[in-house]
């Protein structure tokens, strides 16, 4: 739940705003005075958007947001005063406030303000990442990890920054690996310096020493210049070579070498050359395995695996999918064009319980797929039909295997019974709705599947109206397809 500081020294204003932010999902917390506000944005760098009051007797809003300022405090700032001079408004603004109204403000401004807010933060904090990537100054502030899986993670890239120790980083794939890599250049002596990324497994066998160590004129057929390799590109800086295990064995023999001399030998040159890299290396695999099956060299392995980082994948890490999905709405939704405000507590609920095979690259995916396809304010469960259908698909494909009579032993030919015939009789049919086959009363869960799937043909399939006729709101709606099994049909039909 995305906290909100509200900051008043009215103790009626101060709790009014906070019940409007909680009853808008939100949870408020509060502070009286300016320098009560800045000492909890000191302490907690997590915070959704501060509501702040700018005559406050200790120090005034315009002081507070000065100081956030001077602090590097980048919580998203919303005035509010009984004071609508135009003077006010400008100077509020030129400090950086987000949005401004003045006192009593009707909830639905509030928060819709809050909502806005939130969504500017994230762009903000998307397109200060994307900045600090390209010029090498990435840090673990710029990652959303804070799961508390990701914390050693984080912790051993703090360590691993200190020292030029070969670093092997090993997850699957679209765990963020580069991100990590990122991370430790960042924090390290190396940021700003050069970061060179090679997907080792797309480059041709024959052409990975050439791209790996550069080549001289003349070298083999084509080569018409001289040509600078990775190594000397990342010169100074880092070299990370994701997909490690992917190099054929005759590169492996000069990649160790490098390691070890720090020094390359392009493709037809007649002398080496000193490089001064950082290597850090990335798997989607397990090195150890590829080296016990002779697919990779044992000594490099442990050459390279001498500060081992593993990144857990996201299913282990669910707590960062709400800060994920914020983020990714954030940047899609202002790429499309699209107004969207978030996704709907259903939705999240949806996105959370998946197991996600494809991490952190497949939910990302999923979002910009469902801004795409919303018409909404807020992304809905049927913006992603494909996570609905997979995660439908999984648990009733449980329940069919756990329904099957398993014997517990194998029956011999000889004492193997008749399989059952299956008689055609027709079944009684019920004299009231509310009665099964067999005459009693049915569940009530069957009752009221039989009453949605009745009203969304009734209605032609508008949820909308479907759900104002059950006098129940969308999202209960929603769940109950899932829960029943129907939102799968729905979405093959549609299909």
């Amino acid at each position: 739940m995305t906290r909100v500081l509200v900051v008043d020294d009215d103790p009626v204003q101060l709790r009014l705003t906070a019940e409007v932010a909680n009853r808008a999902g939100f949870k408020p917390l509060t502070a009286t005075g300016g320098e009560q506000a800045l000492s909890i944005l000191r302490d907690d760098r997590n915070i959704g958007a501060m509501i702040l009051d700018l005559v406050m007797p200790d120090l005034d809003g315009m002081a507070v947001m000065e100081a956030m300022r001077r602090e590097g405090l980048t919580t998203p700032v919303i005035i509010q005063t009984a004071n609508a001079s135009l003077e006010t408004v400008i100077s509020a603004m030129r400090q950086g406030a987000a949005d401004y109204f003045v006192k009593p403000v009707s909830p639905e401004r509030l928060v819709i303000s809050l909502r806005n807010a939130m969504k500017l933060d994230a762009l903000e904090a998307a397109i200060r990442a994307e900045h600090a990537r390209k010029t090498g100054t990435f840090t673990a502030n710029d990652m959303i990890a804070k799961a508390a899986s990701m914390a050693r993670v984080i912790s051993l890239c703090t360590k691993a920054a200190k020292s030029p120790i070969p670093v092997l980083i090993e997850g699957e794939t679209g765990v963020g690996k580069e991100l990590v890599a990122r991370i430790i250049q960042g924090t390290s002596e190396r940021a700003g310096k050069p970061f060179i990324t090679v997907n080792c497994g797309a480059i041709p066998p024959n052409l990975v020493e050439s791209v790996l160590f550069g080549h001289k004129k003349g070298a083999f057929t084509g080569a018409i210049a001289d040509q600078m390799g990775k190594f000397a590109e990342a010169h100074n800086g880092t070299l990370f070579l994701d997909e490690v295990g992917e190099l054929p064995l005759d590169t492996q023999v000069k990649l160790l070498r490098v390691l070890q001399e720090g020094e390359i030998e392009p493709v037809g040159a007649t002398r080496p050359e000193r490089v001064n890299v950082r290597v850090i290396s990335a798997t989607n695999r397990r090195l150890l395995n590829l080296a016990k099956s002779g697919a990779f060299r044992e000594d490099l392995y442990y050459r390279l695996n001498v500060f081992p980082i593993y990144v857990p994948p996201l299913r282990e890490r669910g707590e960062d999918i709400a800060a994920l999905v914020s983020m990714f709405i954030a940047r899609f939704s202002a790429e499309a064009g699209k107004r969207i405000l978030g996704i709907s507590p259903i939705a999240l609920d949806l996105l959370t319980s998946y197991d996600w095979p494809g991490n952190v690259r497949q939910l990302e995916n999923a979002v910009y797929r469902a801004i795409v396809l919303c018409d909404g304010a807020f992304l809905e469960t049927v913006d992603f039909p494909q996570i609905v259908a997979q995660s439908g698909g999984r648990e009733q494909a449980v329940r069919a295997i756990e329904a099957v009579a398993v014997p517990s032993a194998p029956t011999h030919i000889d004492v193997a019974s008749a399989l059952p015939r299956n008689h055609h009789h027709e079944q009684p049919v019920p004299q009231d709705r509310f009665l099964d086959t067999s005459g009693e009363i049915a569940a009530l869960a069957e009752i009221e599947r039989a009453a949605i799937v009745f009203a969304i043909d009734h209605y032609g399939g508008r949820m909308s109206r479907v759900a104002r006729a059950l006098g129940i709101g969308r999202s209960t709606l929603y769940r109950k397809l899932h829960e029943y099994g129907l939102a799968e049909e729905l979405i093959s039909d549609a299909a």
